[in-house]
């Protein structure tokens, strides 16, 4: 099953994002190879959420996705993720999209303030995706 190995994709990434949420704010800020690091764990985690989530709606059936964001609406309206968690995972896919298309433009006080309090929504999921496939 591809969702498998894009579920540990998302673990290895969101065990890396969890260890960059202890780096102190000071160096995040003054350090280029620090900040790509963080921003590249970042990406893999929620890319990887958006693939298991595709996944889903590709073995369920379900309606495609016109959008990243609308992966996780379409669990959410079709019952597998809570709406609040479904709302949250669609803002952070349109924050993948900024990471990935905006880099150069970053708002690092943002970035920071995400690293530090939205790793919760990719575990959530990650949670709420393996009691739907057992």
């Amino acid at each position: 099953m591809r969702v498998l190995h894009h579920m540990q994709e998302l673990q290895d990434a969101a065990n890396d994002w969890k260890r960059y949420q202890s780096i102190p704010r000071e160096d995040f800020f003054s350090s280029r190879d620090t900040r790509n690091m963080v921003f590249h764990a970042m990406m893999v985690a929620i890319q990887s959420a958006i693939d298991v989530a595709t996944d889903i709606i590709a073995e369920e059936r379900l309606q495609k996705p016109a959008t990243y964001r609308e992966t996780f609406e379409i669990l959410g309206k079709n019952g597998i993720l809570p709406d609040p968690l479904a709302r949250e995972l669609s803002a952070l896919a349109g924050f993948r999209n900024v990471l990935v298309h905006i880099y150069w433009d970053l708002d690092l006080e943002q970035i920071y303030a995400i690293l530090q309090r939205d790793l919760v929504f990719v575990e959530d999921f990650a949670e709420v995706i393996r009691k739907h496939l057992s």
